[in-house]
């Protein structure tokens, strides 16, 4: 499900689930945490691309894993989002495709974004009957200006690579064939500073940029409003009608 690539001082994460679009799932989760724990204890890795086996970046949180899910499930799927914001390394998000709901929370872990112009940035909670969650609100807080944040995460306005840019979603719209060459070189250029003043001018600059909430303090109240959503109605109907709609297209 993920396959690293390592260049020596940066490497290429890739979620490779093409059949499921890349969702985020309680193993690949796993996956990614133990492979980000493995490029750190390294101590080579200064700098991580991560990208999606096309079509999709990633399509969102593994809907059978979601629904029904306890707290324990919830922090399960958060975990590869999360160990990718308290990293000390540099990460780079190549957005190829869709990214939605938890893929978006990927990409916004990220400290640089690219695009290709069919990207697509879609929170799509609300249209699920879902609460965000994965800290999703502190994550499009530190992106965007708070009525940009409200139009993309309460209206559902979803997102082109294009219009990613010219919001500030992403800090450049790529063409599709040039996305991940210009991802890699990206990571090569950040990679040329030395490990530990990377590191630090990492955290000084998120420091620059945080409020007075926490991503922590943030993720412990939507994770227990996205508990609360699990349960209604509407989120199990909406799944329901969403599976109906892919069945009819398989």
């Amino acid at each position: 499900m993920i396959r690293v690539e390592d260049h020596g001082s940066y490497a290429v994460l890739v979620l490779d689930d093409p059949a499921r679009r890349n969702a985020l799932s309680v193993e690949s989760s796993a996956e990614l945490v133990r492979a980000i724990d493995t490029m750190e204890s390294s101590g080579n890795v200064r700098v991580l691309v991560v990208t999606g086996a096309p079509p999709a970046f990633c399509a969102g949180a593994d809907l059978a894993q979601l629904e029904g899910s306890d707290e324990t499930g919830l922090r399960s799927i958060y975990a590869g989002f999360q160990r990718i914001v308290r990293s000390p390394m540099l990460t780079v998000a190549a957005v190829n495709g869709a990214a939605v709901g938890a893929g978006m929370n990927l990409a916004l872990a990220c400290d640089v974004r690219l695009a290709a112009p069919d990207a697509r940035f879609d929170t799509r909670f609300l249209a699920l009957g879902l609460h965000p969650g994965g800290g999703h609100t502190w994550l499009l807080r530190r992106a965007v200006p708070y009525s940009t944040a409200a139009a993309l995460l309460l209206a559902g306005e979803v997102k082109t690579g294009d219009e990613a840019e010219r919001i500030g979603l992403a800090h450049r719209c790529v063409p599709s064939d040039e996305l991940v060459p210009a991802a890699h070189e990206l990571a090569a250029r950040i990679a040329s500073a030395p490990t530990e003043l990377l590191a630090r001018t990492k955290s000084t600059l998120a420091r620059s940029f945080e409020c007075a909430d926490t991503y922590e303090a943030v993720l412990e109240e939507e994770l227990h409003a996205q508990l609360w959503s699990v349960e209604q109605p509407y989120f199990k109907e909406s799944v329901a009608a969403l599976r109906r709609r892919i069945s009819s297209r398989s």
